[in-house]
């Protein structure tokens, strides 16, 4: 069995998975805590990703950074390329994942008591500090509950990511691709132990969130 798709599936959720928190928790905050023009068109931006199919989604991002797109010319002027390499494997899933941590994490923040946050603003804290000291403490099952979700989703991820990088073995070939190529091939058995290979990865996950969510903070 190759076990070259796997490592690379992981390694492009973990990359993705880190993207997503980071873009993903501050728009979350910014979505549970203030009230500003365009909010709703955001909010609408954020759940594009689950409500359109994967091919939509590919293409469009195959358009912006393709060989014709402005990033994929900017990047070319710079003797750089992203389409149909291992980073536009991390842009898919990223794209695909981040609504995913949005969405969770938005809800554990709205759950939390304003009058806590509002408390330590008049002892002095600031809001970066009322937020990584209050908040995201009080939030904090929601947001792993939703980067694990984000990571499971890009381990998975296969529409946006066949669009944008491609089906190349050996260099953008993940998980997902490799079992629909083995299928393809009628390679049934080594389809079968890649198969296995996702669905324990992603029990294992789902089991360590389960058992670490019981925990009292």
């Amino acid at each position: 069995m190759d076990s070259f798709p796997i490592w690379l599936s992981l390694r492009v959720a973990l990359s993705a998975t880190t993207l997503t928190l980071l873009t993903g928790v501050p728009i979350a905050w910014l979505l549970a805590r203030k009230r500003f023009a365009g909010r709703n068109a955001l909010e609408a931006v954020v759940v594009l990703p689950l409500v359109l199919p994967p091919t939509v989604l590919g293409y469009y991002l195959l358009v912006v950074i393709g060989y014709r797109g402005p990033i994929g010319r900017a990047l070319a002027a710079l003797g750089l390329e992203l389409a149909f390499t291992p980073g536009a494997a991390v842009l898919a899933a990223c794209v695909g994942s981040i609504a995913l941590v949005i969405k969770s994490a938005q809800a554990g923040f709205e759950t939390v008591d304003g009058q806590l946050e509002q408390a330590a603003r008049t002892l002095g804290r600031s809001e970066w500090s009322v937020f990584w000291n209050v908040t995201l403490p009080l939030a904090w099952r929601s947001v792993l509950a939703g980067t694990v979700l984000a990571f499971c989703r890009g381990l998975g991820e296969f529409g946006i990511t066949l669009m944008v990088a491609g089906n190349i073995p050996g260099r953008t070939q993940t998980l997902p691709l490799a079992i629909y190529d083995r299928v393809q091939a009628n390679q049934m058995g080594e389809a079968n132990a890649l198969a296995l290979v996702a669905v324990g990865i992603v029990v294992v996950l789902l089991f360590g969130l389960s058992r670490f969510a019981r925990l009292r903070y």
